[in-house]
């Protein structure tokens, strides 16, 4: 009589368990569409607040125009967008680049080496402190009016990030574990290229998804003065013909490219550092 008031205990603690289950997977299911769908609505809101504000008060398209107008702005000046907006990703993509293999190589160097952080770090300071802004005159003295200010001037911009989150990286391997290392036999290039490096990891990928933003910054400011194409080009022109909505279709072409780029630097993060985020893949997942 007991197993068979037992039986029926046990099947309801499993509908019990089932059912929460359940639940958690739906819960979770709705959370993660709101977090797909959640920065569309944002933007989306920010836009049609923007609208009306601006339609509300009555303020003038030379001095802020709604997004309608600047839509407008685009469709009609499409064509040159698209050309300019390739030229400044171009020499952004190229700048970064140089940026990203120079900057790994500093970094592994500086965090590997106590004679070089003490050699190279001062300076490396000393060239961060300089307004890359103020870069651009000298650039445009020694190259001329073309695409090198604005591909050296985003390089310039996004080297240092890079250097320092590699160096610290490489840098956080303890004293013990070195020792350990070489007393197995290894190698100070092999402790850097079996340890170091996959610590840095994290921290490089940190690096990169500022470093690619701030490049468009270090790029388009170059473009400004000393290109005759790109963004920063158009966007001086639109400005001196107070075409106000055209400057602000260039801000957000800008901006989408930033997105982009950011987005492509997060994916490849997570596809080869997936040890490092399993943590915070976790507790995006309510911990299991």
């Amino acid at each position: 009589m007991q197993r068979e008031n037992a039986l029926p205990v046990n099947e309801v603690r499993r509908a019990a368990r089932s059912s929460r289950a359940a639940a958690r997977t739906a819960a979770l299911k709705r959370r993660r569409r709101l977090e797909r769908v959640l920065p569309w609505l944002v933007i989306l809101g920010f836009f049609l607040v923007w609208e009306a504000a601006v339609r509300a008060l009555g303020v003038a398209d030379f001095v802020l125009p709604p997004p309608s107008a600047i839509v407008q702005g685009m469709i009609k000046w499409w064509e040159p967008l698209l050309i300019d907006a390739a030229h400044t990703l171009l020499s952004t993509t190229i700048g970064f680049a140089f940026a990203v293999v120079l900057g790994i190589v500093t970094g592994v160097a500086i965090g590997a080496s106590t004679l070089v952080y003490r050699g190279l770090y001062p300076l490396l300071v000393a060239f961060n402190s300089i307004p890359k802004v103020a870069l651009v005159p000298v650039l445009v003295l020694w190259f001329g009016v073309n695409t090198v200010p604005a591909i050296i001037t985003a390089f310039a911009i996004s080297f240092f990030p890079i250097v320092v989150n590699v160096a610290t990286g490489i840098a956080t391997i303890e004293p013990e574990q070195r020792d350990v290392l070489r007393a197995l036999g290894a190698r100070p290039l092999d402790i850097v290229r079996k340890v170091g490096l996959p610590r840095a990891m994290p921290y490089f990928f940190a690096s990169l998804k500022i470093a690619i933003t701030v490049a468009f910054v270090g790029s388009i400011t170059a473009e400004t003065v000393s290109s005759e194409h790109g963004i920063g080009h158009l966007m001086m022109a639109a400005s001196a013909s107070f075409d106000v909505p055209l400057v602000f279709a260039g801000l957000i072409v800008t901006s989408v490219m930033g997105i982009a780029m950011y987005t492509i630097a997060a994916a490849i993060e997570k596809r080869t550092t997936t040890w490092a985020t399993r943590g915070q893949n976790d507790l995006e997942n309510g911990g299991h």
